[in-house]
């Protein structure tokens, strides 16, 4: 998979504004300054943080322009995240997680003390999920943490299924993306509630009521 390393000018109020399309590489290096950087994975271009570097994901809030009541789920590099990040997870969300990880399936669980309290909800729980793509799980491997992600797009946009369908804007904010040819499914993930008997779901997405049900 081949990656973009140019500058694309997006003319803004009076100047012209740069976002840089780099590398895994870099874009990592950027991460671990406690920059956001756009990326893909399985299912849109998402735009994150690292949670070991930046403090908060309060430039996430701002970016997209969206409520601070809704937390920000975080992109886990392996099924072992699951119970390091999760507190109390139950035996049903980790057999789903072996069932539909690496995928389009994020869970909500109780956050673990490895959670900072400004990742978490204000219920004290976090989504996550492992994402099903090569670049997404390079990036988590060499920022060595996870990502706390969310699609490359203001809030009530269409989320991005390719670098090409970033808004120009929106990637000059950010500065930093990495790029491919190669169009995502454009499906969000579905999101499940964990932290009860049963799971609840939150949003269905890419993997569906069927598929889940499916598991008997």
């Amino acid at each position: 998979m081949g990656y973009n390393d140019s500058r694309s000018n997006v003319k803004g109020k009076g100047a012209f504004v740069t976002c840089c399309n780099v590398g895994i590489d870099q874009a990592a290096c950027a991460l671990k300054r406690g920059e956001a950087v756009i990326f893909p994975t399985d299912t849109v271009y998402g735009v994150g943080v690292s949670v070991r570097h930046a403090a908060t994901p309060e430039i996430l809030f701002d970016l997209k322009q969206r409520d601070r009541g809704k937390p920000v789920a975080w992109l886990v590099g392996s099924l072992a995240d699951l119970a390091r990040y999760g507190a109390d997870v139950p035996a049903f969300a980790s057999a789903l997680a072996r069932a539909f990880w690496p995928g389009a399936l994020t869970l909500i669980v109780r956050a673990s003390d490895e959670v900072p309290s400004a990742f978490r909800s204000e219920a004290g729980t976090i989504g996550l999920r492992m994402p099903a793509d090569t670049a997404a799980l390079d990036l988590l491997g060499k920022v060595g943490c996870p990502l706390a992600t969310t699609s490359a797009n203001a809030s009530g946009a269409r989320p991005p299924r390719s670098s090409d369908e970033v808004d120009p804007a929106f990637a000059a904010a950010v500065g930093c993306m990495v790029a491919d040819g190669a169009p995502r499914s454009g499906t969000a993930s579905t999101i499940l509630d964990c932290t009860g008997d049963h799971p609840v779901v939150v949003r269905e997405g890419d993997v569906t009521i069927a598929d889940i049900r499916a598991m008997g």
